[in-house]
């Protein structure tokens, strides 16, 4: 497996070389013929992804000789997870990374050559896509490959990282992975159409697919982690602003500027250099989140690798990147970004959204970065939790949901009226719903207040296209149901803030405890072997006090034989409106149990509010072709 793996990456190796020579040699000659590079491109791709499968047999099979699997695996491990094994550890993550940059420079040369597009922008594109590749194989191939033999062969290996073994966290890694390296085929395509001033129309038509669907991927991902968080880590919640979980939110801020810009660009062929600064910014920060993991600085529950070398690397790599991106870019002349705009037009607030966006970014990015230099200048260790994220993002949300409310009633290029009856209505509606939420709930602060019905107005306006759209079969925009997602998850997100309850306490088996509308009892533990683990389990019967209705939780604590690690499983009851959350923990050298139980509102609908965001990112390309949507 180690020899054949190793094999196949050095045919990968070559077959990037020989493009990058064959791309400057047709681009030296002006010529555009595109045989050769399409013969070449075929056996990367192909070489790749075999390696990629190898690594992965190597894993089900358990092969010990590669140091690899040994390192993340183990007989005993489930099918499932020894599968995932293969990307949930540095290297192969790493040739994960690469396969995917490697194959969207196939698919993106394949779409051109289907539609007979030969020029230099396909060969710049080309070009600049597999330098990349050629850095990143150089980086597996020196310090992190996958295929490194050990003699004498291990009978057993030391398993894989418990938390690491679930399955919302086995599909993470990948799905984010499109979103991150996907981004590279429009970085790519934004300094080959500066370097042959390629038509900016086109320009924007050539990446807006990719834009979408990684953005859909990214979503997919983010969701996928923030859902394996919520029940893995133990700590009830949705968002924990980690450094690393910011660190794939950063490129999902970036590629919903993006998406916005070029469909400025389409349609007035304004914002060019905006949008190439976008998609350069989305791949550097995608590379930059990378850096973040890898090397170790970053003290987080995701991070998985700690080598300085490997980090160095990776700053490498990211500084050469930023260095290209630069001096390609202001060989330019940069346009004025509110040319032709007025004020009161559909494209000035799109630009607003994107100031917006970039904002949020920013301020994710100072909150991630910060610690790491302070520590650095004055040995200071800080960490920057929530209360940062929420005074300086909550405020410019409700601009946001105005805005997004507004704009798509718009027309472009014109000084439009800005409030229309419709408008005023979603506004009158939205206040009678919050007046309600006051009176038969509680009161709630004047900054929620506001967010309600912000996000309340963008849900009418939108609920009122898609009926209309059900009603007469007009044509209905995808982005109906990304903005309806969006306002839906700001206000689940502020329900869920303002609502939920949480308590700690400690019992040992047989006691109960009185919370204001819950009685707990913990009734007893059991101990049992499992095909992985052993585990702990608490038998705890919570009472509704209004309802008198009954439920057992059965909290759990494990202990892994390989790695031997021990992990804290909670129990929860998701009910439409309401999540209730139990684990437990054991103290040391103590009969008692510290006990964790959460009333969370509204859990269910945050995780569908994000699916419909990712939904109407790709609604298009499968409602397309009934001539539905738009």
């Amino acid at each position: 497996m180690a020899l054949s793996g190793n094999i196949f990456l050095v045919i990968t190796l070559l077959t990037t070389i020989l493009i990058l020579f064959e791309s400057i040699n047709q681009i030296i000659k002006s010529v555009a013929s595109y045989k050769i590079l399409d013969l070449l491109s075929k056996v990367q791709v192909t070489a790749i992804i075999t390696s990629f499968l190898l690594l992965i047999c190597a894993f089900i099979i358990s092969d010990f000789s590669v140091i690899n699997v040994y390192e993340n695996s183990h007989t005993a491990k489930p099918l499932f997870y020894k599968i995932s094994a293969a990307w949930g550890n540095h290297e192969g993550s790493l040739l994960l990374w690469i396969n995917l940059l490697i194959f969207f420079a196939f698919i993106f040369f394949r779409s051109a050559r289907k539609k007979n597009e030969e020029n230099k922008y396909i060969l710049w594109v080309l070009l600049f896509q597999n330098i990349i590749v050629l850095v990143f194989l150089l980086f597996l191939l020196i310090s992190s490959n996958p295929f490194l033999e050990l003699n004498p062969q291990p009978v057993e290996g030391l398993g894989l990282n418990p938390i690491l073994q679930d399955p919302a966290l086995a599909i993470h890694p990948p799905l984010l992975y499109v979103g991150f390296v996907g981004s590279s085929i429009y970085f790519s395509a934004a300094l080959s159409s500066l370097v042959t001033q390629q038509n900016k129309r086109q320009f924007a038509l050539s990446i807006k697919n990719y834009v979408f669907i990684t953005w859909f991927f990214q979503t997919l991902g983010i969701l996928a982690g923030s859902i394996w968080a919520y029940y893995e880590l133990g700590w009830g919640g949705f968002w924990f602003w980690d450094p690393v979980e910011n660190s794939s939110l950063m490129p999902w801020f970036a590629m919903n500027a993006l998406a916005h810009s070029l469909i400025v660009l389409e349609k007035k062929n304004i914002y060019y250099h905006w949008s190439i600064i976008l998609a350069l910014m989305t791949f550097l920060l995608s590379v930059t989140g990378t850096f973040l993991v890898r090397s170790g600085i970053l003290n987080s529950v995701h991070s998985f690798a700690n080598d300085p070398t490997r980090g160095l690397f990776i700053l490498l790599i990211l500084f050469t990147l930023i260095l290209i991106s630069i001096f390609v870019f202001f060989r330019h002349e940069k346009e004025n970004f509110l040319n032709n705009s007025h004020i009161k037009s559909r494209e000035f607030f799109l630009l607003i959204n994107n100031w917006l966006m970039v904002f949020f970014l920013a301020v994710v990015l100072i909150g991630t970065t910060y610690p790491i230099f302070l520590q650095v200048i004055s040995d200071q260790l800080i960490s920057v939790g929530p209360p940062y994220y929420n005074f300086l993002i909550v405020p410019f949300a409700i601009p946001m949901l105005l805005l997004m409310g507004l704009a798509t009633k718009l027309s472009w290029n014109q000084n439009n009226s800005l409030l229309k009856k419709n408008h005023l209505a979603y506004l009158v509606l939205s206040f009678l719903v919050l007046i309600i939420i006051n009176i038969t709930i509680q009161n709630i602060s004047f900054l929620s207040s506001v967010i309600f019905i912000s996000a309340f107005f963008l849900i009418f306006q939108n609920l009122h296209e898609i009926v209309i759209f059900l009603k007469t079969k007009k044509t209905l925009m995808n982005y109906h149901f990304s903005h309806l997602g969006f306002a839906l998850l700001i206000l689940f997100i502020g329900l869920n803030h303002n609502f939920s309850r949480e308590y700690n306490f400690n019992l040992t088996p047989g006691e109960k405890v009185d919370l204001d509308h819950y009685e707990i009892e913990f009734k007893n533990l059991q101990q049992t072997n499992r095909e992985n683990y052993n585990v702990l389990v608490g038998n705890f019967l919570i009472q509704n006090k209004k309802t008198g209705k009954e439920k057992m939780f059965f909290p759990e604590i494990r202990l892994y034989n390989n790695p031997q690690t021990i992990t804290y499983e909670a129990d929860i009851a998701t009910q439409v409106d309401l999540d209730l959350y139990l684990t437990m923990s054991n103290l040391p050298r103590s009969e008692f149990y510290s006990i964790k139980f959460q009333s969370k509102p509204f859990m269910l609908w945050i995780w569908v509010s994000v699916f419909l965001i990712a939904l109407g990112l790709i609604s298009k390309f499968f409602l397309r072709r009934y001539g539905k949507i738009d």
